[in-house]
């Protein structure tokens, strides 16, 4: 591509993005605006006199146009102004940079987990087509995919934990550990690392490997039924059947004709797969007592605090915003004919 186009196509890419955050911040407004919960009230209290009610009404600009609030909201998200959040008393921003660690630990772990059961698990069900090994792993897949994330939770708990005593139990550490090391990242075990702690280090990923080997599972199930349709269409083609002739041994032709292409598409899989688990963990992190994003979004949903709502939801737009973005430059990556 010439100098010209490639730069065509990178500012085609920003607006397409702007637009995009744009798009998500209007979402997000009216979310906010249309949730039954009173942000007021939540402040307030019950017990609030009208005068008071009326004065912080006023104050978070609730008396003006919509169309005034929108922009006011604008103004703010740019600004980096995401409001106090009401439990903690502390901006909303802080609040989230102090939970989102224990996510992307637990999120990653799992991610690891999912593609690297689910990938291999596809391609073999795929090579194996209608034979025991497909209905065994689809079986296995279709398990995962089915069984209540918080029902799983609660049952690796009881045998896992109670029984076996293999695993940590609920929240991040034991409590014995609480408050001893305070790293600067907020990533339990690379803090505990840089202190040389190897107590806490192996406390935290004790607690951790349970939740995130469950939601590894249920991640690796859709992972495993994509990878084997991706699978079965590329074995179709008639490259494979003529490499086969030609003498290419079966392994070659299976990992380095027919599984090259798709991992073009395994990338996008993988990356909305991850994108899911680092705003869809609610449940386990409920389960697990686990003090991280979505334990975060649950505990402001129901008390009604907008302010901590209406970012948690914009931040898991920008999330995935981010990782389409990211899933595009790896397609020049893989493929050389995107480029």
């Amino acid at each position: 591509m010439r100098p010209g186009g490639r730069v065509r196509s990178l500012g085609g890419q920003v607006v397409s993005i702007l637009v995009t955050l744009f798009g998500l911040l209007v979402l997000t407004f009216v979310i906010g605006r249309m949730m039954p919960a009173d942000p007021v009230r939540a402040i307030v209290g019950e017990d609030a006199t009208q005068d008071t009610y009326r004065m912080v009404y006023e104050r978070l600009g609730l008396d003006r146009p919509i169309w005034e609030q929108f922009f006011r909201y604008l103004g703010d998200v740019v600004t980096g102004n995401f409001g106090v959040a009401i439990r903690t008393g502390q901006p909303v921003i802080s609040d989230i940079l102090h939970v989102m660690p224990a996510t992307i630990e637990l999120a990653t772990f799992a991610i690891v987990i999912g593609a690297g059961l689910g990938i291999p698990l596809g391609v073999i069900a795929a090579v194996n087509r209608d034979k025991w090994a497909d209905n065994v792993i689809r079986v296995f897949s279709l398990l995962g995919h089915s069984m209540p994330i918080f029902w799983t939770g609660m049952i690796g708990l009881i045998i896992f934990y109670a029984s076996l005593g293999w695993v940590g139990g609920s929240g991040r550490m034991s409590s014995f550990y609480i408050g001893l090391v305070r790293g600067p990242t907020g990533f339990l075990l690379i803090d505990s690392l840089i202190a040389g702690d190897w107590n806490v280090f192996w406390s935290a990923l004790n607690h951790l490997i349970l939740p995130a080997s469950l939601l590894g599972y249920s991640s690796s199930a859709y992972i495993t039924r994509m990878t084997r349709s991706f699978m079965l269409d590329q074995l179709n083609q008639e490259y494979v059947t003529t490499a086969r002739v030609k003498g290419l041994s079966r392994h070659d032709t299976i990992w380095k004709h027919a599984f090259v292409n798709i991992r073009v598409q395994l990338v996008t899989i993988v990356a909305l797969s991850y994108g899911g688990l680092l705003e869809g963990a609610v449940l386990i992190e409920t389960v697990f007592a686990w003090p991280g994003f979505g334990q975060y979004l649950t505990n402001n949903l129901l008390i009604g605090d907008m302010n901590a709502v209406m970012t948690c939801v914009l931040i898991v737009g920008v999330i995935f915003i981010g990782l389409n973005v990211l899933s595009d430059v790896l397609y020049r990556v893989f493929d050389p004919r995107t480029r």
